[in-house]
């Protein structure tokens, strides 16, 4: 519930301190923070916020009150302070799929919360932090480098507040305060599209790209190339391709319809699908008047359905006639890094173990995606080769058959079944004979009728339109189908803030330590992590930098808490006394050798301990956060999808990985065995 200012300062103890929610942490607002990360937090919760009465599972809780100077509405914002030697999870699950597993487990980690409208008046409570309704929810390690867990807008559950006014406010937050690098995975959504395709396509990258983020890392192993170059492909579609790829299908006239009418309201010409939806959004972001004032020459002028269209859209939905294809002739053209001949002998192979299946059961059912890989691989050790042809089979004839695959409506399973051609028709089970149109078998594609909207009525509409059409549903190729799911496989991103010699003529430097090699070989098995930032006065010396950064070591991190520098690397010649002016630059990377790093404790890496071995056949070496399965043999993790487990589907109770069933089974049919990450998807790419 929203609560007034005379309301806040009526529940508090002490009259607080209010600040503007759109000004708040704008430089200077409300002090100036020159110092790390780790102090600065410190200051800001003692000079901007006020000590909670209650803790949160026995962390102190600070409240800063801001007004919404729109419409006088104040809320709160929580830090809370989390020790991690006391925390019921030390290790951070969120450094682990964002790739910083190597990264040491920090003392604290600072929780920003601007909970959901209701929850203003109310104190935090138990199992907060789990909460994905916050308005805002932004975790910070001492040491600067954080994750933004939640942000909820408009659409979210707020009543006043946008998403991009919140994200304002992080940010400048994230700023003022001298964080390091905060990572955000992205699974925004607006009326069910994914912003990160919509955004990436229209502007090259995500929405939170507005405020500086970029690609981090990939989900099943997506390299930050292949992921630059699906973004190219979708972009770079030509609208007037679009038209012609969709000649003759239910879409046809409305998307003549939509590009029509915003290329006759835009004073540039739109050729690509980026240069479209980037005019269409910014078009949306206009006030109504404005809108409809661009839109009302070009929407009268545009296309509109005739009276027989009209008359035809009411009738009955039909059922939807499929386009049949023999499988040869794709084979041959396929863009893939297999021979024609070894497709064909993969479609027989799968016909066959469809046919055995069909003959044991009498036509009854048909037989799910995992099952025809596993009857498949009886004879071929090629899994990527099989998938490929897994994935590209449906309505296409093979040898007699024709290969269908469809969701069984009862299990919701995803299943492939056959049907005999007998004679130029198709022998359907249960069903009258139906003749093969060999004319259209290779040219013509039918699909169902869709709802008519008036093109400019609703932009958003017209938006989902072209993302359900064109980014989910292009027809005849595998290659935007591939691009998007890429995109939609790239969740993680991170923005980054610099270590700059600034004009306070403080000196900054980012000091890492060196450990022994013993240390390095025994305990210390992962790559050094990030250094510390130390910041001293203009005019320090070599032993002012040797004691700021063991204070810096032993309040930051578990396993450095008797942590002693013993030497910096390049400035062993120069006494404890001399300045460092002159000797070392302001902004560079320092090494300090030392001792006393506590190898024994538990809580060495966010990560948490060396017990789990990730090696997925997509490439992928550490939890992306995506879900996975451990083999039964070698205990090795993968995805279920790059195990050929769908996300429908449970996990098995006995998984086998590819590489333990594969040294389990000899050499089929004179092919070598090959492992294969993807299926030729990475080919698909770079010969797009």
């Amino acid at each position: 519930m929203s609560i007034t200012i005379f309301e806040a300062c009526k529940k508090r103890v002490r009259k607080p301190k209010i600040y503007g929610f759109h000004t708040f942490a704008d430089p200077g607002c409300p002090i100036h923070f020159s110092g790390p990360f780790r102090d600065n937090i410190r200051v800001f919760v003692q000079e901007c916020g006020e000590i909670e009465q209650y803790q949160v599972e026995g962390m102190p809780t600070w409240c800063t009150m801001l007004v919404n100077e729109n419409n006088g509405v104040a809320l709160p914002l929580f830090t809370v302070e989390e020790s991690v030697k006391y925390s019921r999870r030390p290790f951070c699950d969120h450094c682990r799929c964002a790739g910083w597993s190597h990264h040491f487990v920090s003392k604290r980690r600072y929780h920003l919360i601007i909970p959901i409208d209701d929850e203003w008046n109310r104190p935090l409570e138990g199992r907060v932090f789990d909460l994905q309704t916050h308005l805002l929810h932004g975790l910070i390690h001492c040491n600067g480098f954080g994750h933004l867990l939640c942000i909820n807008g408009l659409e979210g559950g707020s009543k006043s507040l946008c998403g991009r006014e919140i994200m304002d406010l992080w940010d400048r937050i994230c700023t003022q305060l001298r964080t390091r690098k905060i990572t955000v995975v992205d699974l925004s959504k607006k009326r069910s599209m994914d912003l990160r395709l919509l955004h990436g396509v229209a502007y090259g990258h995500p929405w939170f790209g507005r405020w500086g983020y970029k690609f981090h890392r990939g989900s099943f192993g997506v390299a930050e190339h292949q992921y630059n170059r699906a973004i190219e492909i979708l972009s770079s579609l030509n609208l007037d391709q679009i038209l012609y790829d969709f000649n003759n299908t239910a879409e046809e006239e409305q998307l003549k319809a939509i590009i029509r009418t915003f290329r006759d309201a835009s004073e540039t010409k739109l050729i690509t699908l980026r240069d479209l939806l980037r005019f269409m959004l910014a078009l949306k972001a206009r006030a109504p008047v404005q809108r409809k004032t661009i839109l009302s020459t070009a929407t009268t002028s545009s296309w509109k359905p005739s009276m027989k269209t009209t008359i035809k859209r009411r009738s009955p939905p039909k059922e939807k006639p499929v386009k049949l294809r023999k499988f040869s002739p794709f084979a041959a053209n396929a863009e893939s890094r297999w021979p024609s001949r070894r497709l064909e002998f993969a479609a027989e192979v799968i016909v066959e173990a469809l046919k055995e299946k069909k003959a044991t059961d009498k036509g009854q059912g048909g037989m799910s995606r995992q099952e025809v890989r596993d009857a498949a691989r009886l004879q071929i050790g090629d899994t990527g080769l099989l998938d490929f042809v897994l994935k590209s089979l449906n309505n296409f004839i093979v040898g007699d058959y024709v290969v269908r695959r469809a969701i069984n409506p009862s299990t919701r399973v995803l299943e492939y079944t056959i049907d005999e051609v007998v004679d130029g028709a198709i022998a359907e089970e249960g069903s009258k004979v139906t003749p093969v149109d060999h004319v259209a078998l290779e040219r013509a594609t039918f699909y169902p009728p869709v709802p008519y909207s008036l093109a400019g009525s609703d932009v958003y509409a017209d938006i989902l339109f072209l993302y359900r059409t064109i980014l989910e549903g292009y027809p005849e190729t595998e290659l935007m189908g591939l691009a998007t799911r890429i995109v939609l496989d790239c969740k993680h991103f991170v923005k980054e803030w610099y270590c700059n010699d600034e004009a306070d003529a403080l000196l900054r430097f980012e000091c890492v330590v060196s450990p022994s090699s013993t240390e390095m070989e025994l305990l210390l098995t992962r790559p050094l992590p990030p250094g510390e930032l130390v910041v001293l006065q203009p005019y320090a010396t070599v032993g002012e930098l040797k004691t700021a950064v063991e204070m810096a070591m032993r309040d930051t991190y578990c396993l450095m808490g008797k942590f002693e520098a013993m030497e910096v690397e390049g400035l062993g010649e120069l006494e404890n006394g001399e300045v460092l002016f002159g000797a070392v630059e302001s902004g560079a990377q320092v090494w300090v050798k030392g001792s006393g790093i506590e190898l024994g404790t538990e809580l060495r890496y966010e990560g948490g301990a060396d017990n789990w071995t990730v090696d997925c056949s997509c490439g992928a070496k550490d939890d992306d956060g995506e879900r996975m399965v451990a083999c039964d043999i070698c205990e090795v993790w993968q995805h279920t999808r790059c195990g050929g487990i769908e996300d429908s589907e449970a996990p098995p109770l006995l998984f086998v990985c590819e590489r333990c069933r594969t040294s389990l089974m000899p050499q089929m049919n004179g092919y070598d065995v090959q492992y294969s990450s993807n299926g030729g998807e990475d080919y698909l790419l770079e010969c797009a």
